[in-house]
């Protein structure tokens, strides 16, 4: 399995990092995908990933950072973009349950994460939270390589929207609540081709871990719930999903 979204230069689990790196290769997690959001974690990330060449780097402010860091952070994401240190450029985005507020400010740095990322011929990890509409008109407008909507909890209708421009979608381990079921059909709808899985460690851990810390080993968990969800095996679906995720950000 391939671990497409995780934050691992997260202080909650910076105390016990190497044993959680072990635990996920010995629960079947062969490469990680690692989110970085300003830039001492992109210091880290990058070390780490020279430590562990299974760990790969992605960075980009958050929708709901750029108001405060965005000018500042953007140039070092920016610059190692333009390196080849990067795989992919995100989680920029859009979000507006908590920030409606800097829905200008957000546009505009996911307009220019964009670019960026054309520029460089990168991949987009993007954050969408009640702001898909606007989402797809800025999307439209850009020139863009390739993207993913990673933690994916919107409806069926944007599903397929995602789908119509041959993007990816990823589901977390909010697909296994038992309230999910939703999601669990966007599982079904979605190509199996254009399907990743993440964990988004430390946070939304599956079941039955849910409300304890996340961690890459329990990526296992996401992908049983929604192998079963599709009717194919969790091997299978491991697979397909592990090969996306190589497709996707060229690891």
């Amino acid at each position: 399995m391939i671990d497409s979204h995780a934050h691992l230069c997260s202080a909650a689990l910076a105390e016990d990092l190497e044993e959680i790196l072990a635990r996920a290769f010995s629960h079947g997690v062969e490469k990680i995908v690692n989110i970085t959001t300003n830039p001492e974690e992109l210091a880290r990330g990058l070390l780490l990933s020279k430590q562990h060449p299974w760990i790969y780097t992605v960075g980009s402010t958050t929708p709901h950072d750029v108001e405060k860091e965005g000018e500042a952070s953007f140039e070092a994401f920016a610059t190692h973009a333009r390196a080849g240190d990067l795989v992919a450029v995100g989680e920029t985005g859009l979000d507006y349950y908590y920030w409606r507020d800097s829905a200008e400010i957000q546009q505009d740095f996911l307009r220019r994460y964009l670019k960026l990322a054309a520029e460089c011929e990168l991949p987009v990890v993007i954050h969408c939270r009640d702001a898909f509409d606007d989402f797809f008109r800025v999307l439209d407008s850009e020139k863009v390589v390739r993207g993913v909507l990673h933690c994916f909890t919107g409806t069926l209708e944007e599903a397929k929207e995602v789908i119509a421009r041959d993007w990816y979608l990823s589901l977390s381990g909010i697909a296994t609540f038992k309230k999910s079921e939703e999601l669990r059909e966007v599982a079904r709808l979605v190509p199996l081709d254009r399907l990743l899985i993440e964990t988004d460690a430390p946070y939304l851990a599956p079941l039955p871990y849910r409300g304890k810390r996340n961690e890459p080993a329990y990526l296992v968990e996401t992908a049983k719930c929604l192998a079963e969800a599709r009717g194919i095996s969790f091997e299978e679906f491991a697979a397909a999903t592990a090969a996306n995720a190589q497709n996707f950000f060229g690891i």
